[in-house]
């Protein structure tokens, strides 16, 4: 049976066990999981937070991470801006980046999530407001949430993955794991 883990990635660390290409060594996944065999199923850039999914199985791996399988991947998304409903239309259409054209996300306004404090702290500033939304998408491209709020003007501040497919981040503090179910 394929062994799944869930764990909530830390801002800062890299989705990967080792850094091999920093002169300065960063924070990898191997300070958090001491599990032998386990691979993560798509990554989190460093500066991105939130649920990160390992297994020791491949066909799994692939069915998590290929966007051939069109896996729903949500994140809580804090952004520069205080956007009216209409202004998120874009997403829900698919915005148009550098690579190409992205799938619709859904995209909903949330009151702040309970989240723990991020270290460093977000910038705040008086004079620009900022607000949550839940954004889902279908694919994975390199940064693809910050480049998609930023193409409609609307910066990331903070990004945390709560949900791939059916697993689900609640309850595990930054750096914790625990066993999914498969």
């Amino acid at each position: 049976m394929a062994r799944l883990i869930l764990f909530n990635k830390p801002y800062g660390v890299l989705s990967q066990f080792t850094d091999t290409r920093s002169p300065t060594p960063r924070p990898t996944l191997s300070a958090y999981i001491d599990v032998p065999g386990v691979y993560p199923a798509g990554r989190l850039d460093a500066d991105s937070e939130g649920l990160l999914l390992l297994t020791d199985d491949g066909r799994l791996q692939a069915r998590i991470a290929d966007p051939r399988f069109k896996l729903a991947k949500s994140y809580w998304v804090q952004i520069e801006g205080n956007p009216a409903d209409a202004d998120l239309a874009p997403l829900r259409k698919g915005v148009l980046l550098k690579d190409g054209m992205t799938l619709p996300a859904e995209v909903a306004r949330i009151d702040p999530p309970p989240l723990w404090p991020r270290d460093p702290p977000v910038r705040f500033r008086k004079s620009v407001p900022d607000c949550w939304l839940e954004l889902t998408i279908r694919e994975g491209r390199n940064r693809q949430v910050r480049r998609m709020t930023a193409a409609i003007g609307l910066p990331t501040l903070r990004l945390v993955r709560c949900r791939v497919g059916e697993w689900v981040l609640n309850g595990l503090a930054p750096g914790e794991w625990r066993q999914g179910l498969v």
